[in-house]
C-alpha cells in the first residue's frame, strides 16, 4: 500500500494529453508526463484494502505486485520498485502504455470510481529505470547446451525468449518481418507506443544471447521440420492473424481493406521500410468508415486522422453501453460501459447499433459508401432504419478468428481447439506434436498484450522444466 490515509486526502489524477488539434499533426506519443511528486501522490493513494484484486488474475494476468511497488514509490525507493515490477513483467513500459488496465477496474477504490492510477505509476517506474540506466542485460554465464527455437517475436515470443536465455539456453527467434516486435511494432501505432521502446528490449535481449533471424516465414521460406530437427524445443508464438469473415456485399470493392494491412503499412511507412512495391493504403483526403468497435478499430481511427482523412466514422454493431456500470454486479471484473479512446476523441463520428448491410461502389469498382441499418439487441436489422454513409476508404476491424492455418500449422499437423487455435494446456503449453509448444494468441486466441507476456513467461518455464527436469523460472 502507500500512505495509510492517502486515498482520503489525494484525488485521482491521470496524465494529460496534448490537445487533439496538435497531436493529430504527428505520430509521436502525446501523453504529457507527470512530475515525480505527482506520481508519488498517486502511488500514495493505494490503500490497505485487505484483498488486492488488482494483482490477481482478475486484475493483472502477469500478477504484478501492485500494492508493493506503489508502497516503494511512495517511500522513494524507485530502484527496488523497478526490481519488483520486473520480477513479474518483462516489459512494463509496453503494458504501461497500451494495456487497458483491468487492474484499475479491479481496484477497490473503483467502487467509488476513483481507482489508483496504477498504469500511470507502472509506466513511470519503467521509464525512470530505462532513463537512469538501471535496466541491464542479464547474461547467464552457465549455458545448458540446449537450443530453443521461437517462431514469432511479438510479446509472447519476446517474453519467452528473454526468460529462456536467462535460464542459459541458446535461443533463436524466427521472425517473418524485417524487424522484431510483431504487432507491438507493426500493429500498434507510434502515437500509442513509439518503437524505440521495442528496440531497447531487442537490444537488451540480443546482449543476453538471443539470436534473431529476420525474413523467416516458417512454413514458407523454410519448413517447420528444419526447426524441429535443429533445436531441442520449438515454441510457436505466431499470433492470431486470420481476420473474421465479413458477411457483406461489396467487400471486394477497391478501397475496402482489413484493418491490419492498413495499420501494418502505416507503421512500416513511418519506420522507413520500403513499401514502394505495395498498393498504397492511405486515408489522406478521404472519407473513412471503420467497421468495428474494438482497440484495432480505434487505432485505425487515430491513424486515419493523422494521415489527413476528411472525416472518420466508426460503426459499432453493439448497442451504446451505459456511461456507468452497476458496481455491485460487475466489480472487480471488466465492465461494459461507455468508453472513449483518445483516437475517438479526436473527432470520430461514432454510430452504435449499426449493422453493415452492404458496401456500395461505382461502375469502376470503387467504394463510394456504406449502407447501414440500426440493429436490435439480437443484432438483427430493423426495417426502415437504413441509411448510407459516404466512404472512399472502408477498414474492416472486426477481430481475428484464429491463427493462419496454411503453411506452418498445416506442416505441423497438430490438433486445434474448437475455435481453430493450437491446442495446448496452460501448464505444459505442449501441442500434440512432440517438442513443439504454443503460447500467446496462437494458443489463446485474440487477446491482450499482457496476456501474451504471461503466456510467454509460463511457456518458457514449461520448456525449461521439460529440457532440464527442473526450473527456477517463475510461473
Amino acid at each position: 500500500m502507500g500512505k495509510v490515509t492517502g486515498f482520503l486526502e489525494i484525488d485521482r489524477e491521470e496524465p494529460r494529453y496534448e490537445p487533439a488539434s496538435d497531436r493529430v499533426r504527428h505520430f509521436g506519443e502525446f501523453t504529457i508526463p507527470m512530475s515525480e511528486g505527482r506520481i508519488i501522490d498517486q502511488a500514495a493513494r493505494c490503500m490497505d484494502c485487505g484483498v488486492p484484486y488488482c494483482h490477481g488474475d482478475t486484475g493483472c494476468p502477469v500478477n504484478n505486485q501492485i500494492p508493493d511497488w506503489n508502497d516503494l514509490v511512495y517511500n522513494g525507493d524507485w530502484k527496488e520498485a523497478t526490481r519488483n515490477l520486473h520480477s513479474t513483467n518483462n516489459f512494463p513500459e509496453f503494458t504501461g502504455r497500451i494495456c487497458p488496465a483491468p487492474c484499475e477496474e479491479a481496484c477497490t477504490l473503483n467502487l467509488e470510481d476513483v481507482p489508483v492510477a496504477i498504469k500511470t505509476v507502472e509506466q513511470a517506474i519503467a521509464d525512470r529505470a530505462i532513463r537512469n540506466g538501471w535496466i541491464k542485460p542479464q547474461i547467464n554465464p552457465n549455458k545448458t547446451g540446449k537450443s530453443v527455437a521461437i517462431v514469432g517475436s511479438g510479446p509472447a515470443g519476446m517474453a519467452a525468449a528473454q526468460q529462456l536465455a536467462r535460464a542459459g539456453h541458446d535461443v533463436h527467434v524466427y521472425e517473418r518481418e524485417p524487424k522484431a516486435g510483431g504487432l507491438l511494432r507493426y500493429g500498434i501505432p507510434d502515437f500509442k507506443m513509439e518503437k524505440e521502446h521495442v528496440d531497447f528490449r531487442i537490444d537488451q535481449m540480443t546482449a543476453e544471447g538471443v539470436t534473431f533471424h529476420y525474413g523467416e516465414n516458417i512454413g514458407v521460406t523454410r519448413p517447420l521440420s528444419d526447426l524441429q530437427n535443429q533445436h531441442d524445443a520449438v515454441l510457436l508464438c505466431g499470433g492470431s492473424e486470420h481476420p473474421r469473415d465479413v458477411d457483406a456485399e461489396g467487400v471486394d470493392l477497391h478501397g475496402v481493406h482489413f484493418a491490419m494491412p492498413f495499420l501494418v503499412q502505416a507503421n512500416r511507412r513511418l519506420g522507413g521500410e520500403d513499401i514502394s512495391g505495395e498498393a498504397q493504403l492511405i486515408a489522406a483526403s478521404k472519407h473513412v468508415v471503420v467497421v468495428g468497435g474494438g482497440d484495432t478499430a480505434s487505432d485505425c481511427v487515430g491513424t486515419s486522422f493523422r494521415q489527413g482523412a476528411i472525416a472518420v466514422t466508426q460503426l459499432d454493431v453493439r448497442t451504446q453501453p451505459p456511461h456507468m456500470e452497476d458496481k455491485l454486479t460487475n466489480w472487480p471484473n471488466w465492465a461494459v460501459k461507455m468508453r472513449t479512446s483518445s483516437s475517438q476523441a479526436e473527432g470520430a463520428i461514432r454510430e452504435f447499433a449499426a449493422g453493415t448491410m452492404k458496401i456500395i461502389g461505382n461502375a469502376k469498382g470503387e467504394v463510394t459508401g456504406v449502407e447501414v441499418a440500426r440493429v436490435d439487441r439480437k443484432r438483427q436489422p430493423i426495417p426502415g432504419t437504413e441509411f448510407v454513409i459516404k466512404a472512399d476508404l472502408v477498414l474492416l476491424a472486426i477481430g481475428f478468428a484464429h491463427p493462419i492455418h496454411e503453411g506452418m500449422l498445416a506442416q505441423l499437423d497438430a490438433k486445434l481447439d474448437p475455435r481453430g487455435n493450437l491446442l495446448a494446456d496452460t501448464f505444459s503449453y505442449k501441442t500434440t506434436v512432440g517438442k513443439v509448444f504454443a503460447a500467446g494468441d496462437m494458443r489463446r486466441g485474440q487477446s491482450l498484450v499482457v496476456w501474451a507476456i504471461r503466456e510467454g513467461r509460463q511457456a518458457a518455464r514449461a520448456i525449461d522444466l521439460e529440457l532440464m527436469g527442473r526450473t527456477d523460472l517463475p510461473r
